[in-house]
C-alpha cells in the first residue's frame, strides 16, 4: 500500500464515510420493512474466504455471493451484502483501491430485487448519486468500465414493490437524476454505447409513459434534453469517416445481429401492488460474446476473471452508434402514421431531437449515416407534422424544421423549397382555381385532400398555390398548373408558421441563397421571387385574416424581413462583384424553358416551334442524335411538362419514334420487370385510349426485352407482361374492385405466355408481391398518403441530382435581384411608412427607403430611385392634385423681422408629422443623388411649384431675371387684363407695376391667423428649411446630361400641363364673348414659375445646350404660337426666356440657325402682343448683337433681326432702343456694322422710321390748329424719322467704298476681258441691291408729312444723284430706272392733291424743289454730248408731261413762273451739246424727231416757248417744224 499524502488522507476518510453512511441509510430503511425486521443475516462459508488483515485485501467473494442472492429472493442475501462490504472497508484506508462494481454490488442488488420497496430504492438510488459528488465513482477508480456497464444495466432493470404514488415517482426521479450522473458527469466519456442506450431508452420511456404525473414527465423530458445534448456534443469530437468505418465493420447478419436497438415503451397497463416496476422494454439485440458472458454466467466479473476480449470493448467509448441508434428511434416516433405513439409522444421526440440538433449544429451532417435519417424519413415526418391541427405538435415540428435547416440546409435544398413553398401556401392562398389539372401530394398523409399538379412534378407539394406574379402575368410566361387551394393558416398557426419563415430567412444572405439555389435553379421554383411577393402583398391588410392586431403583427414582421432583405443587400453593396456569368446564363435559360414549357402544355406544335427557335432542342444533333432522341432527352429531363399530356403525345402514332427513343433512355438493365414499368409509368401519365397504352407496352417490351432479362423468353411475353402489371396493379388498388385477384389467379392468367412455357412461380410472385405492396402511383394520379409518398420518392431522386444548396451571401447577384423585386418592395415600404403608427417601424420604413435609394444609385437604377422619390412624394402630402387657378388671399405675419405667409398648406403640413418626416427624407436622399433619378423629378417640381403657390420656397427660387430691370419676384396674383397700349416708360418693371407683386395688396379682406395656425407654419418653414431646397436647387445645374434633360422634361410637362393642355380644355368648354376673339387664360403663377425655373437650369448648365434647347424651345414656342390666349406676362416671361437662352445658342456654332428660329418667331407675334412685349424683344435682341454680331453672317439672318426691329417700333421704348441700334450699325467711321448683307435691311428700317414721323405728323395734322406743332426738337418719333433720313447718305458713302473695294479686289490676276465682266456684273448688282433701293427710299421721304424730313431727303437725293460715282457715267437703262423708280413717282406723288394736305403751307416749296430736281437730275444724267445718239425721246416726253402738270398745279405759286425758267435752262443746254437742235441746222434722224416731238408736248402748255428760248433759222419756213 503507497503512503498517501494529507490531502488524499482527508479525502479517503471522506470517501470511506460516505460509503458507510450509504450503507448505513440503507439497511436502516430496509430494517423498517418487515422482511428485514428481524432477520439475521447469516454469512456462508465461501470458497476461499480471504480475511486478511492487511489494507490490501480482496473482496471478491461477497459481491459474487451477492449477485447470485440477487437473483433469488431471499431477504436476507441482501442484507448479508451490505454487511459483509461494511466490515471488509471498515479498516481499509483508502476503499478507492477497492475495484468499483465490488463496492456498489450490494447497492445493485437490491435495485434488481423485486423485493426492494420504493423508499430502499430510493435509498440506494441516493446512495449511487453521493456516491458520484463524493468521487467513488469517479475516471480514476478501479474496474470503472465494469461498473457502468453493471450500473447501466442495473438502472434500465430497476424493480420494486409499488408503495404511494408519489414516492414511486420520487424513486423515478433519482434514477433520472443517477442517470445523468452518469451520463453527463466526468464518468460519462468511459461509457459505451450499449451503456447510453440503455439509460437514454430508459429516460426517453419515462418522457412518454402517460400514467406517470406530469411534473414527472417533464422532468424527465428536461432530463433526456440534458442527456441528448451531451451525447450529440461529443460528435463535435468524433473524427467521421473513423466512425462511419467502424459501422461498416459491424456485421449485419439479419435484423437483429450486430447492432443496438433502443425502443420506446408506451405500456400503460395497470400494475399490481405487488409489481409496480419502471418497464423500459429495453431490447439489446447484441448477442456479442461479452452480452453472452454478462448475462448467462454467474461469474464475478473482477479484473481476475474478465475476458480480454471485454476489456478491449470496455474501453472504447461511446461514439456514433449510440447516436445513430436515438435518432433512429426519435425519427420514427415522429411517424404521423404510427398508430402507436401519440401526438404527446411525438412532443417529447420533438424536443429532444430539437435538443440533438442544437447541440451538434452543422457537425451532423459529417456523418452520412445521421444525414441518411435526416433526409429520409426525418424531413418527411417533419413536414407532415407541420400541417398538424395540435397547436404544440405543430409549434415544436416547425422549431425542429428550423433547427434542422439551419444546421443542415446544404444537403436539404429540395426539402427547404418544400417546406418554403407549403409555408407560403399557407400563409398567402391563392383566389383563383383552375379545375381538372390532376392532384398533389398534401403534407401529411393522414389526410385525403384534392391536389393539382406541382409545377415541378418531382417535388412534393402540400396542395402549394401558384407563384402568382405581382403584376398581370405576361402570356409569353411560364403559368404553372394551378392547385386547390390550401386551407389559410388563422390565428395562432398562422402567426406560428409566421414566425418560423421569419426565423429561417433572418440570416443575412437568405434572400440570395433563394435566388441562387431556386430562382436559377431551371427545375425548382422561382422561390425568392414568391417570397418577396408574398412579403410586400402580406404588408397591406389583407381580409378575413383575423382581427386588426393579428393583421398587424402579421404586417410588421413581414415588413421587418423586407427591410432586412434591403439593408443586407446595402451592406453588401460595396464589395467586389465576382462571376455569375453561369447562373444567371441559367435563370435566363429557365425562363425560356418555363416559357417554352407553357407554351408546350397549351398546344405541342407551338411549344415545340418556340423550344426549336430557342435551341432547346436539336442544338444538339448529330450523326448519333436524331432529332427525335434530342426531343425525347428535353421531355424527359423538364419537369414542367404536363404529364398527362406527355402520356398523350408521346402515344401517339405519328410520334412512334419519339416514344422509343423517350423509353431508350431509361436504364432497365438488371431490373425487375415490376420495377422497371414503375420507373417507367412514373415518368407520365399513361393515357386512357387502348390503341395508346398497347403502342407503349410494344414500345417497353421492345426497350425492356433488348436490356437481356432473366427468365423472359421473348418480347412477345413482356409485352404480355407488361400489359399484365398495369392490369394487376389496377386490380390491386383501385377502391371500386372488391374482389382482388389472387397469386394463383394472377399465375393462371400467365400460363403459356413464356414462349409457350410457364413463367416460375417464384418470377411471378415477385411481380405480385411487388405491386400488391407498392402500388405503381402514376403522376396526378393519386391524393393522400399514396401520393405525397410518391412525390417525396421523386424529391429524394432529385435531390441525388440537384447538389448541394448553395451559400451565397454575395453581392454578385444583387442587381439582378433587385431588378426582380424593387417595385413591390418599395411600395410595401412606402405604405407601411405611411400608414404604420409605431416609431420604430416608421424608422426602419425611412431607412429602407434610404437604402433603397442608395442601392439605385450604386446600381444605375434611376427607374428605382424615381418609385423611391414617387413614393415618399406621395407620403409627404405636398403634391396637389389640383391647383387654384388665382392663389387665395393668406395673412402675412412679421416674426423677426420675417414675412411669413400662413396659407393652408403651412398649416395643414406643420401638423402632419409624417409628411414632415418623408419630405426631409426624400430631399435629404435626391440631395446628392440626382444623377440617379429620372422620372422622379416631376413629383420633385410638382412640390416645387406647391410650396410656391404658398410663398414657402427660398427667396432664390422665387425670382425672375430680366434684361432691363434686373431680378425681380414672381407676382402671385395678376390684377385685370392690360389694354393693348403703347407704354412709354417701358420695362418689366412697369409692367410687373400692373400686377400685384404680393396678394395682400387688394381690398378683399385676409382671413386672421391663429396661434396655433402661426405656430404650424413655423414646423412647416423649418422642415422645409431641413430639406435644403436651394441646395438641391443649386446640384441641379450641375448633373449629368441624361438627369438634367429629365429634369427639364420634368418642368417642361408640369408647365405643358398649366398651359398648353389646359388651354385646350377651356377652349374647348369655353363659349367665346366676342365673335372671333379667342379664349384667354388667366394669369397663373405656377406657370410662370415653372418656366422661370425651367430656362434658369437651362441657361446655368450652357455646356448641355445642345439637349436642353429642344425642349424647351417646344414650350416656349407653344406659348408664343398662341400667344392672345394667354397673360401677356407670361408671355413677355417667355420672351425674355427664349432671348436669355438665344445669348446662349450664340455660343454654339452647331446651333447657331436655332437662334433665327426664335427670331422668326418672334417676329411673327401678332401686333397687339409684339406692341406689349416690344421692349423686352430689342432689350434681348442688342444684347445678342452686341455681344455675337459675328454671328449674323447672311442676309437672310440679318433679314430676321430688323424683322423683329420693325414689329416692335409701334413700342415707343423698343423704337428707341431699336433706333440707336441702328445709329450704331449704320454710323460713320470704320466701326461700323454696314455691309451687303445688312444694307438692305437697314434701308427698310430707315425709311419705316422716317415712315413713322410722317405717320404721327399726320395724325398732328387731323387735329387741327390747337395740337402743338411737332418738330424734331419736341418729337422722338420725328427725331428719329429725321435722322433715319440723314444716316442714308451715310450708306451711299459705304456703298461706294465697298464697290471700290471690291473693284480693287477684283483687278488683280485677270485679263482685260474677264475684268470688263466682272466689273459690269459687281456694278449692276450694287446698283440694283443697294443703290437703287437707296434713292428710292429718299425718293418716298421726299414726300414726308414732315417738313424737315422731306427736305432733308430730298436734298440727300439731289446730292447723290447729282454727285454720285454711281450715276455720273450712267448708260441709259440705269437712267431711265432713276427717273422711274425715283423721280418719276417722287413729282408724281407731289401732286397729289392728299400729299399737299400733309403739310399744307410746305408742301409748295417741296413741289418747287421737285420741279427743280427733275431738270437738274434730267440734265445731269441725259443731257451730255457723249449722250447725243441717246433715244431719251419717252422720257424727254415724260418729264416735259411733269413739268406741264407742275406749272398748272397751282398757278399762283412759285411753280408758275419757276418751271418756264428751269424748262429754258434745261432746252438751252439741250442745244448747246446738240441734242435739241432746230430745223435747218445739220439735223440727224433722231434729232429731227426730238424737235418734233418736243415742240409738239410744249405748244400745249407753253406756246412758242421753245422757238423763243432756240431760234429757227429764217431760212426754214415755220411749216417745216411740223
Amino acid at each position: 500500500m503507497s503512503q498517501l499524502g494529507p490531502n488524499n488522507l482527508q479525502r479517503s476518510a471522506l470517501v470511506k464515510h460516505v460509503l458507510l453512511s450509504e450503507i448505513l441509510a440503507v439497511t436502516s430503511v430496509m430494517r423498517k420493512n418487515s422482511r428485514w425486521a428481524s432477520a439475521t443475516p447469516v454469512m456462508a462459508v465461501r470458497d476461499s474466504p480471504a480475511l486478511g488483515t492487511n489494507m490490501g485485501l480482496r473482496i471478491s467473494s461477497p459481491a459474487h455471493h451477492t449477485r447470485q442472492s440477487a437473483r433469488g429472493t431471499r431477504e436476507a442475501e441482501l442484507m448479508a451484502g451490505f454487511i459483509e462490504l461494511k466490515r471488509a472497508v471498515r479498516d481499509m484506508q483508502d476503499v478507492r483501491e477497492a475495484e468499483l462494481p465490488d463496492l456498489l454490488s450490494p447497492f445493485f442488488a437490491i435495485l434488481r430485487s423485486p423485493l426492494s420497496t420504493g423508499p430502499i430504492t430510493s435509498a440506494a438510488l441516493s446512495a449511487l448519486h453521493s456516491f458520484f459528488i463524493c468521487g467513488l465513482i469517479s475516471p480514476d477508480s478501479r474496474a470503472i468500465d465494469a461498473a457502468l456497464i453493471e450500473l447501466s444495466s442495473t438502472i434500465s432493470h430497476c424493480k420494486f414493490e409499488a408503495s404511494d404514488a408519489s414516492g414511486d415517482e420520487v424513486v423515478l426521479l433519482k434514477i433520472m437524476t443517477v442517470i445523468q450522473d452518469c451520463l453527463c458527469g466526468s464518468v460519462g466519456g468511459g461509457l459505451g454505447d450499449i451503456e447510453v442506450c440503455e439509460m437514454l431508452e430508459t429516460v426517453l420511456t419515462t418522457c412518454c409513459q402517460m400514467r406517470l404525473s406530469e411534473t414527472l414527465r417533464r422532468s424527465a423530458e428536461t432530463t433526456m434534453h440534458t442527456l441528448v445534448k451531451t451525447v450529440f456534443s461529443k460528435l463535435h469530437e468524433l473524427d467521421p469517416e473513423e466512425e462511419e468505418a467502424k459501422l461498416q465493420v459491424v456485421p449485419i447478419d439479419d435484423e437483429n445481429d450486430g447492432e443496438l436497438r433502443m425502443s420506446v415503451s408506451l405500456k400503460d397497463e395497470k400494475h399490481s401492488e405487488e409489481d409496480n416496476s419502471l418497464d423500459t422494454d429495453l431490447e439489446q439485440t447484441a448477442k456479442t460474446e461479452i452480452a453472452e458472458q454478462h448475462t448467462a454466467e454467474d461469474v464475478p466479473l473482477s479484473p481476475t476473471n474478465r475476458p480480454e476480449c471485454m476489456f478491449s470493448y470496455l474501453f472504447i467509448a461511446h461514439g456514433l452508434p449510440s447516436i445513430l441508434e436515438l435518432l433512429r428511434v426519435l425519427v420514427n416516433v415522429l411517424d404521423p402514421n404510427d398508430q402507436q405513439h401519440t401526438d404527446s409522444t411525438r412532443l417529447t421526440a420533438l424536443g429532444v431531437l430539437n435538443a440533438a440538433f442544437e447541440a451538434s449544429g452543422s457537425t451532423i451532417a459529417q456523418f452520412p449515416s445521421l444525414k441518411a435519417i435526416v433526409v429520409d424519413p426525418g424531413c418527411k415526418f417533419l413536414f407532415q407534422l407541420a400541417r398538424s391541427e395540435n397547436n404544440m405538435v405543430l409549434q415544436w415540428a416547425l422549431r425542429a424544421i428550423t433547427t434542422v435547416l439551419d444546421t443542415m440546409r446544404k444537403d436539404l435544398k429540395l426539402q427547404q423549397e418544400l417546406f418554403l413553398t407549403f409555408t407560403i401556401d399557407r400563409l398567402a392562398p391563392p383566389s383563383i382555381q383552375h379545375p381538372g389539372k390532376g392532384n398533389t401530394p398534401v403534407f401529411g398523409g393522414t389526410k385525403s385532400r384534392g391536389y393539382s399538379p406541382s409545377p415541378r412534378p418531382g417535388t412534393p407539394s402540400a396542395n402549394s398555390p401558384l407563384l402568382m406574379p405581382a403584376d398581370k402575368p405576361d402570356p409569353e410566361t411560364v403559368t404553372p398548373p394551378a392547385r386547390l387551394l390550401v386551407s389559410p393558416a388563422r390565428g395562432e398557426i398562422r402567426d406560428l408558421i409566421l414566425e418560423t419563415l421569419s426565423h429561417i430567412a433572418g440570416h443575412p444572405s437568405f434572400m440570395v441563397d433563394l435566388y441562387t439555389n431556386y430562382d436559377c435553379d431551371i427545375n425548382c421554383e422561382n422561390l425568392f421571387e414568391r417570397l418577396i411577393d408574398f412579403l410586400t402583398k402580406a404588408v397591406y391588410p389583407s381580409q378575413g385574416m383575423g382581427n386588426l392586431e393579428a393583421q398587424r403583427n402579421v404586417q410588421y414582421i413581414c415588413l421587418e424581413l423586407l427591410l432586412s432583405f434591403v439593408n443586407d443587400m446595402a451592406a453588401r453593396a460595396n464589395g467586389e462583384f465576382p462571376s455569375t456569368e453561369s447562373l444567371l446564363q441559367t435563370k435566363s435559360k429557365k425562363q425560356l424553358i418555363l416559357t417554352g414549357a407553357a407554351r408546350f402544355n397549351a398546344k405541342p406544335k407551338t411549344g415545340l416551334a418556340f423550344l426549336e427557335e430557342n435551341q432547346l432542342i436539336y442544338a444538339d444533333l448529330s450523326p448519333d442524335v436524331s432529332k427525335a432522341r434530342s426531343l425525347a432527352r428535353f421531355l424527359k429531363g423538364s419537369t414542367r411538362i404536363d404529364k398527362r399530356l406527355l402520356g398523350d403525345f408521346l402515344s401517339k402514332p405519328d410520334n412512334l419514334e419519339l416514344l422509343k427513343e423517350y423509353i431508350s433512355l431509361f436504364d432497365f438493365k438488371d431490373k425487375p420487370v415490376a420495377e422497371a414499368m414503375r420507373e417507367l409509368l412514373e415518368a407520365f401519365r399513361l393515357p386512357g385510349e387502348s390503341q395508346q397504352i398497347s403502342r407503349i407496352a410494344e414500345t417497353f417490351a421492345s426497350t425492356y426485352f433488348a436490356a437481356g432479362p432473366a427468365e423472359i423468353k421473348t418480347e412477345d411475353a413482356t409485352h404480355v407482361l407488361a400489359y399484365s402489371i398495369i392490369m394487376l396493379n389496377t386490380d390491386q388498388h383501385n377502391p371500386q374492385i372488391r374482389k382482388r385477384m389472387t397469386i394463383d389467379d394472377y399465375k393462371r392468367n400467365l400460363r403459356g405466355v413464356n414462349d409457350g412455357s410457364d413463367f416460375s412461380a417464384e418470377f411471378l410472385q415477385n411481380i405480385y408481391d411487388s405491386i400488391r405492396k407498392r402500388e405503381i402511383i402514376m403522376p396526378e394520379e393519386h391524393t393522400g398518403q399514396l401520393g405525397f409518398e410518391y412525390a417525396w420518392k421523386e424529391l429524394l431522386a432529385r435531390s441525388r441530382q440537384t447538389g448541394e444548396y448553395m451559400v451565397c451571401n454575395t453581392n454578385a447577384f444583387d442587381v439582378e435581384i433587385f431588378k426582380a423585386v424593387w417595385r413591390p418592395v418599395i411600395s410595401a415600404i412606402a405604405y407601411a411608412f405611411i400608414s404604420f403608427e409605431d416609431d420604430y417601424i416608421i424608422q426602419r420604413a425611412i431607412a429602407g427607403f434610404r437604402q433603397c435609394a442608395t442601392l439605385a444609385g450604386h446600381f444605375r437604377l434611376p427607374d428605382v430611385f424615381d418609385f423611391v422619390v414617387v413614393s415618399l412624394s406621395q407620403a409627404t402630402s405636398l403634391l396637389s392634385d389640383s391647383l387654384p387657378a388665382q392663389v387665395p388671399i393668406y395673412p402675412v405675419i412679421d416674426i423677426e423681422g420675417q414675412s411669413i405667409t400662413v396659407s393652408r398648406l403651412s398649416v395643414e403640413f406643420g401638423t402632419n408629422f409624417r409628411g414632415q418626416l418623408a419630405a426631409v427624407v426624400l430631399f435629404n436622399i435626391v440631395n446628392g443623388n440626382g444623377n440617379a433619378l429620372r422620372e422622379g423629378w416631376t413629383q420633385i417640381f410638382e412640390m416645387f411649384q406647391n410650396l410656391f403657390l404658398h410663398s414657402l420656397l427660398p427667396t432664390r427660387m422665387l425670382q425672375m431675371e430680366d434684361f432691363l430691370g434686373g431680378v425681380t419676384m414672381i407676382p402671385l396674383r395678376g390684377s385685370r387684363p392690360l389694354k393693348s397700349q403703347v407704354r412709354s416708360d417701358g420695362g418689366l418693371l412697369s409692367a410687373l407695376s400692373s400686377y400685384l407683386m404680393t396678394p395682400y395688396n387688394s381690398d378683399m379682406a385676409v382671413p386672421d391667423a391663429t396661434e396655433a395656425d402661426v405656430e404650424n407654419t413655423l414646423s412647416t418653414i423649418d422642415c422645409i428649411t431641413s430639406c435644403r431646397l436651394d441646395e438641391l436647387y443649386s446640384q441641379i445645374i450641375q448633373l449629368e446630361p441624361e438627369a438634367l434633360v429629365a429634369a427639364i422634361r420634368a418642368l417642361e410637362a408640369l408647365a405643358h400641363e398649366r398651359t398648353v393642355a389646359k388651354l385646350k380644355i377651356t377652349s374647348e368648354d369655353a363659349i367665346p364673348l366676342i365673335e372671333d376673339q379667342p379664349h384667354q387664360l388667366p394669369y397663373d403663377p405656377a406657370s410662370v414659375f415653372l418656366l422661370e425655373i425651367m430656362v434658369s437650369i437651362t441657361s446655368q448648365a450652357p455646356q448641355y445646350i445642345e439637349e436642353l434647347w429642344p425642349i424647351v424651345f417646344e414650350h416656349l414656342s407653344a406659348l408664343l404660337s398662341s400667344s392672345p390666349q394667354y397673360s401677356i406676362l407670361l408671355i413677355e416671361r417667355a420672351v425674355v426666356c427664349l432671348l436669355r437662352l438665344c445669348q446662349i445658342l450664340a455660343q454654339r456654332a452647331s446651333l447657331r440657325d436655332q437662334i433665327y428660329v426664335a427670331f422668326d418667331l418672334l417676329a411673327g407675334l401678332p401686333p397687339s402682343i409684339s406692341n406689349l412685349v416690344g421692349e423686352q424683344i430689342i432689350a434681348g435682341l442688342i444684347l445678342v448683337i452686341q455681344k455675337y454680331q459675328d454671328i449674323i453672317r447672311s442676309q437672310t439672318e440679318w433679314n430676321l433681326v430688323f424683322a423683329l426691329i420693325r414689329c416692335t417700333m409701334s413700342h415707343a421704348e423698343a423704337a428707341r432702343m431699336s433706333f440707336n441700334l441702328i445709329e450704331s450699325l449704320a454710323a460713320e467711321g470704320p466701326d461700323n456694322s454696314l455691309s451687303p448683307d445688312n444694307f438692305f435691311g437697314l434701308l427698310t428700317v430707315l425709311d419705316d422710321f422716317a415712315t413713322a414721323a410722317s405717320v404721327l405728323q399726320e395724325q398732328q395734322q387731323y387735329r387741327g390748329r390747337r395740337a402743338e406743332p411737332l418738330s424734331s426738337s419736341n418729337s422722338p418719333i420725328i427725331s428719329r424719322g429725321k435722322k433715319a433720313v440723314d444716316l442714308l447718305p451715310v450708306l451711299h458713302k459705304k456703298l461706294l467704298l465697298w464697290l471700290q473695294t471690291q473693284l480693287i479686289e477684283e483687278n488683280q490676276g485677270k485679263s482685260d476681258d474677264v475684268l470688263l465682266l466682272d466689273l459690269l456684273l459687281i456694278s449692276y448688282t450694287a446698283w440694283k441691291n443697294m443703290g437703287l433701293p437707296l434713292l428710292a427710299v429718299l425718293g418716298r421721304q421726299s414726300v414726308n408729312a414732315t417738313r424737315e424730313i422731306r427736305h432733308n431727303a430730298i436734298s440727300h437725293l439731289q446730292r447723290i444723284l447729282l454727285g454720285s460715282p454711281m450715276t455720273n457715267d450712267a448708260d441709259q437703262p440705269k437712267v431711265e430706272e432713276v427717273f422711274n423708280r425715283v423721280i418719276f413717282p417722287l413729282v408724281d406723288e407731289l401732286l397729289k392733291s392728299q400729299v399737299t394736305l400733309k403739310d399744307p403751307q410746305g408742301m409748295a416749296e417741296t413741289r418747287l424743289r421737285g420741279s427743280a430736281l427733275l431738270c437738274k437730275v434730267f440734265m445731269h444724267l441725259e443731257l451730255r454730248e457723249s449722250r447725243v445718239k441717246t433715244d431719251f425721246r419717252l422720257l424727254w416726253i415724260q418729264v416735259l408731261d411733269l413739268l406741264d402738270r407742275l406749272m398748272n398745279v397751282n398757278r399762283g405759286d412759285q411753280l408758275y413762273e419757276a418751271v418756264p425758267e428751269s424748262l429754258k435752262n434745261v432746252l438751252l443746254v439741250m442745244n448747246a451739246v446738240g441734242i435739241l437742235v432746230p430745223p435747218g441746222s445739220d439735223q440727224g434722224d433722231l434729232q429731227k424727231t426730238l424737235w418734233l416731238n418736243t415742240h409738239e408736248r410744249m405748244e400745249r402748255f407753253l406756246p412758242g416757248f421753245l422757238t423763243d428760248v432756240i431760234p429757227i433759222p429764217p431760212s426754214v419756213t415755220p411749216l417745216s417744224t411740223d
